[in-house]
């Protein structure tokens, strides 16, 4: 959940790191803190809050070392303080440490230490690392952090260094994303990409149990028993910019912007009209896709509500039995898995704790398993059978949106891809489906017109503390996106109903003046629904309505109507969440929240 990097060159490293950090602070930023060794020692400066707060206190300092190790965190062991702040050190200070993960066994290993003598300063899992590479130390950093490693149990991303090897960066990865990067001697490791991206567009993508040694003779990879690994060069191709905010007050609001051709790109050479779906390098033949009898749609939170839009899509074009599940949820209910299953798990950032571990439960159990993830070289993507990428882009924000729209295009060419191979559709229902995901892109761009008025309406309801998202079919797997992208963003208590429901309790909690937003983009369900909103709106609430173009009717029982261009039901979704990504950005906005980095959350959630 946290954000490392590291660096030895020629230049002054403390810079290098703290412009590392800042953009790697949407995986953390409960604290910050670099390590630097400098004229014979090394130089911890760490403190609570954000980055800008170790900014400050290091301003007045010269630390001119050009080797070090930086961090910022989200917290899971210890409260967020100066103290459980990383890098964490052995007691002499001559070892220094930055960690990404969670280490299971650290109870155990923590009194094990204190019994050998050793004392701790904080209430992190971390700080055991440290002290476990000074028990084995015995001149040679990499024998002991290879033996300490050893001993631990959990997930970690994990970057040293020691006083008494001044040139010397050492690094480890599993089960938490770690890159190394090339550049004109100097060298970095980091957990993203964007970190090092001023500085280098070559990196190598580390697997799990692989150790990294950087020194002035250049970059080695190893395995555990001290094995050269050979590695290609992966050459980012964005640039440094497109992670920049672009002019946008915020980077959710830039990527909201950014979403007609992140479905441009999506669907780019995998969509075209008069020729059959293509699924990249996936190779599923028809004989294997007739074995199967069961899918799971597996994810974790705004990956997970696409994943409701993708079972309603899966469904309705392969007519097969499809179940979508959270994956925290998945692996502890004894799911029936075999070899005739199917699960296609959805993660931005493919480094998902939860999700890599229903992926590791479906292969004991023989299921194929498709990955749609939006970062190549990801954990998801390597351990997967087969793996579209989604081509959203870099996505900075916490709250996720491009990534959301793209994982729902990227279900739907899987969807018809199959539906060919399978011949559960027409080829004339197959090509209605192509043409309007074709120009889905030019209708989101039309939605934006309606930004100033979501926008009122938006700062009308800022001082609410409740709010209601409703809808019917694909309308609630929308409406749950919607709702979670409020509270995650404005703090507002919001939940998503299906509009059926509503008389079997939940309007019981309507009363004058509560928001709510309801979705009737369903032509078989608009009249159902539109009953509805009028029982919500005969009750005092006020309610945004968003509709197709043409239902207009909607208007006699709503307050406010934001329209979307019309399109096949089936491919509504991806237009109706436009506006309630909007309205939550705008509510957040007035009500003077953090938006690029909500409270309490980070942006890739790589611990269970």
């Amino acid at each position: 959940m946290c954000g490392i990097v590291g660096y030895l060159g020629r230049n002054k490293a403390s810079e290098i790191l703290v412009e590392g950090l800042s953009k790697l602070e949407y995986r953390g930023y409960d604290s910050a803190g670099i390590a630097v060794l400098d004229e014979g020692k090394i130089d911890v400066n760490k403190c609570k809050g954000r980055l800008a707060n170790l900014e400050s206190k290091i301003s007045n300092k010269t630390v001119k070392g050009s080797l070090g190790i930086g961090h910022t965190r989200w917290a899971t062991h210890g409260e967020p303080s100066d103290v459980n702040s990383h890098p964490h050190t052995n007691e002499a200070g001559t070892i220094a440490v930055v960690h990404n993960g969670i280490i299971e066994n650290y109870i155990e290993l923590r009194e094990w230490l204190i019994s050998e003598g050793y004392n701790f300063k904080s209430q992190t899992d971390t700080e055991v690392i440290p002290h476990l590479v000074d028990y084995y130390y015995n001149g040679d950093l990499l024998d002991a952090f290879i033996k300490a490693t050893k001993k631990l149990s959990g997930s970690y991303a994990i970057g040293i260094i020691c006083k008494d090897e001044p040139n010397k960066l050492i690094a480890v990865r599993k089960d938490s994303p770690l890159i190394v990067g090339v550049g004109e001697e100097e060298s970095f490791i980091a957990s993203d990409i964007p970190a090092i991206l001023n500085h280098t567009r070559d990196i190598y993508l580390l697997e799990d149990n692989e150790f990294v040694i950087i020194d002035n003779n250049g970059i080695k990879i190893l395995n555990s028993d001290k094995e050269e690994i050979k590695k290609e060069i992966f050459h980012v191709t964005w640039d440094a910019n497109s992670a920049e905010k672009g002019g946008y007050d915020h980077f959710m609001l830039k990527e909201i912007h950014e979403q007609p051709k992140a479905v441009k790109d999506t669907l780019a050479g995998r969509i075209t009209l008069g020729e059959k779906v293509k699924l990249d390098d996936v190779k599923i033949s028809k004989e294997e896709l007739e074995s199967i009898n069961r899918v799971y749609i597996v994810a974790c939170g705004t990956a997970y509500n696409a994943g409701v839009v993708g079972k309603s899509i899966l469904e309705k074009t392969i007519k097969l039995p499809v179940e979508t599940d959270i994956a925290s949820e998945f692996r502890y209910r004894e799911p029936i898995i075999d070899k005739n299953t199917l699960m296609i798990v959805l993660s931005q950032s493919g480094e998902t704790a939860d999700t890599l571990a229903a992926i590791r439960l479906a292969k004991e159990n023989n299921a194929r398993v498709l990955a749609i993830t939006n970062v190549v070289g990801s954990s998801i993507a390597r351990e997967a059978d087969d793996v579209l990428y989604t081509w959203a882009g870099p996505e900075i924000a916490v709250a996720s949106t491009k990534a959301y729209v793209t994982q729902i295009i990227t279900l739907y060419i899987v969807a018809l891809y199959i539906a060919e191979m399978k011949g559960t559709m027409t080829e004339e229902e197959i090509n209605e489906i192509k043409e309007g995901l074709l120009g889905l892109s030019d209708k989101i761009a039309t939605i934006f017109k309606y930004e100033d008025e979501i926008k009122a309406i938006a700062e009308s309801n800022k001082d609410k503390e409740d709010m209601y998202y409703l809808g019917r079919g694909l309308d609630y797997a929308v409406a749950m996106e919607g709702s979670l992208k409020t509270k995650e963003i404005s703090y507002i208590h919001s939940e998503a109903y299906a509009a059926g429901e509503l008389k079997h309790g939940t309007i019981a909690l309507i009363e004058e003046g509560t928001p709510v937003i309801a979705l009737a983009t369903q032509e078989n369900l608009f009249e159902k629904t539109v009953s509805n909103v009028r029982e919500v709106s005969t009750r005092g609430a006020k309610v945004l309505g968003i509709a197709m173009e043409g239902h207009d009717t909607i208007e006699k029982v709503v307050d406010n109507v934001i329209y979307i261009p019309r399109v096949s039901p089936i491919l509504a979704p991806v237009l109706s969440v436009v506006p309630l990504q909007l309205f939550s950005y705008h509510i957040a906005k007035a009500r003077g929240c953090d938006i690029d980095k909500p409270r309490n959350l980070a942006k890739a959630v790589t611990v269970e």
